[in-house]
């Protein structure tokens, strides 16, 4: 009859459960899962806009820069919005930003792509190389190992698998030695994410790795909220 059977709870949205919501821009500069990244965090209550627009994006609490494809293609994409100067200035105003796959990637100072070597970002120094793996890309999901004081990992355990796709990679740091690092290995060890400050990367992709990525963006959200 059903008795003593309790109706399932209707789960408030994760914003709901936070005082603050933080206005996000997931830039825009033709490259990137644009409307996924948006979904993404919208579902862990933070207001999206997707725009390349420079004061947009200065303004907002947090930045997503994402990137699919080639290194060069995204560095034209991204300086025909002056995306270079976004980022830095935002930085340079420790304002917080993320950029996931080859958004991370271009925040480098080169990357070389069949021969051809590009200059990205320069936000951390050092090259984004092909992988040297027998099968490429690194297509699925896979571990990391990410340092014990992440804020991005924070909460996740270190079985957390991430879904990743990609061919190249920077495979070594040659940056701040106090920066948090995160690898994984796809035959040959590379970096899965990277925290500088106000600047954090993931190499994968946390708005295709279910609960572990939403986890992982509301990380960013709340460690950039404000006070």
């Amino acid at each position: 009859s059903g008795r003593g059977v309790r109706p399932p709870r209707a789960r408030r949205p994760v914003h709901q459960r936070h005082a603050v919501t933080r206005k996000l821009v997931v830039l825009d500069y033709g490259s990137g899962n644009l409307r996924s990244a948006q979904r993404a965090l919208e579902r862990v209550g933070a207001h999206v806009d997707v725009t390349g627009d420079p004061h947009a994006a200065m303004e907002a609490d947090g930045l997503v820069v994402p990137g699919v494809g080639a290194f060069e293609s995204c560095m034209t994409g991204l300086r025909k919005i002056d995306g270079e100067k976004i980022i830095a200035d935002r930085l340079a105003a420790d304002r917080p930003v993320l950029g996931v796959c080859v958004g991370m990637q271009i925040l480098f100072s080169r990357g070389v792509e069949f021969g051809v070597e590009t200059t990205g970002c320069g936000q951390w120094p050092g090259a984004v190389i092909r992988l040297d793996a027998p099968v490429i890309p690194h297509m699925g999901w896979n571990v990391v190992d990410a340092p014990a004081d992440s804020v991005l990992f924070r909460g996740l355990d270190a079985d957390t698998r991430f879904y990743f796709v990609h061919s190249y990679a920077a495979q070594q740091w040659e940056g701040d030695p106090s920066a948090l690092l995160t690898w994984a290995t796809h035959h040959v060890p590379f970096l899965a994410a990277v925290e500088t400050g106000a600047l954090s990367a993931t190499q994968f992709h946390p708005e295709k790795s279910s609960r572990a990525g939403l986890r992982l963006l509301r990380n960013f959200v709340e460690a950039g909220a404000p006070c």
